[in-house]
């Protein structure tokens, strides 16, 4: 007999109508059934909010924002209303992916193997190339403070799925228990956008839970559909590499300790100044500005 679990699967739209169409009809051909999708229209200004409650108003639940609250605000609009409605799992889905209809019951199978598990995550493979792998989990490195992306830009019959616990699964397709949401908490909105995934997963290792990834659940992804638009500097905005390189640091100074929390601030602030001085070279001035304003306040700011 099979058990069926109630799944609350939230995406967050930010002036990201095509995208995120896109996605809720890939998701209306799920084999599973037993999942209600949430709708976060993070501030959009363009109309698509409306536009996308106007034809999914009948299959959706659409949640609004004033403001833009990042990905962990927005995310956490969701998290708390399928907490009070009593919702097992909490699946979060970047709006610029598409599934395959048998994800959800493949994801939501592996917690039936490891009563350990308090996260999973999918395999996500490119959507213009889905024979190269875009993540299949990750990799925390606690000397260097540095998160790796497992299987990057592998191809996926070559990849090697390693039969042991993942350090950090990505936000773009994430499932994880109501048990584990009680116990670990709310996504960080502190961090806003970038490595909010990375520190939710840390913190739901440190409280025993184990990360796996289903390597037959398989969606597709755009891969910064939301972030990467025409700018004067290049297809991603200054604000996207403030928050890559603040943030980074301040996952350095949460999670690393002692000695190697010294050697981690030295290894970023070496790789920033090599940003710093690419970005130089090439006369993008407003990124530059960006990268060493996150690397004072990734080291300043309280967290």
């Amino acid at each position: 007999m099979e058990i069926k679990y109630s799944t609350a699967i939230l995406i967050v739209n930010w002036g990201s109508y095509d995208y995120t169409r896109s996605c809720l009809i890939s998701l209306s051909h799920c084999l599973n059934k037993d999942f209600q999708i949430i709708v976060i229209d993070n501030g959009s200004t363009d109309g698509s909010g409306k536009m996308l409650f106007d034809e999914f108003q009948n299959s959706c639940t659409f949640l609004f924002s004033d403001t833009n609250l990042g990905f962990s605000g927005g995310n956490n609009l969701g998290i708390k209303w399928a907490l009070e409605r009593d919702f097992d799992f909490v699946l979060l889905l970047n709006n610029d992916t598409e599934v395959n209809p048998d994800f959800l019951t493949l994801m939501l199978g592996e917690f039936a193997l490891n009563p350990k598990l308090g996260v999973v995550q999918s395999m996500i493979v490119f959507m213009d190339e889905p024979n190269k792998i875009w993540s299949a989990g990750g990799k925390w490195i606690p000397s260097l403070g540095r998160a790796i992306t497992l299987g990057d830009r592998v191809l996926l019959k070559d990849y090697v799925v390693q039969k042991k616990p993942l350090d950090w699964a990505t936000g773009c397709c994430l499932l994880i228990t109501r048990q584990a949401l009680e116990q670990v908490g709310m996504l960080n909105e502190q961090y806003f956008a970038y490595f909010e995934d990375v520190e939710w997963s840390l913190r739901c290792r440190d409280k025993g839970y184990e990360i796996a990834l289903a390597e037959k659940a398989t969606i597709y992804h755009v891969a910064g559909g939301s972030s990467k638009k025409e700018h004067a500097e290049g297809m991603l905005s200054p604000r996207v590499f403030y928050f890559h390189v603040r943030n980074q640091f301040f996952l350095v100074r949460q999670q690393v300790k002692g000695l190697w929390k010294i050697a981690a601030i030295t290894y970023h602030l070496l790789r920033f100044s090599a940003w710093a001085v690419y970005f130089t070279g090439r006369f993008r001035f407003k990124k530059l500005k960006s990268v060493l304003r996150g690397i004072i306040e990734g080291l300043s700011k309280p967290i």
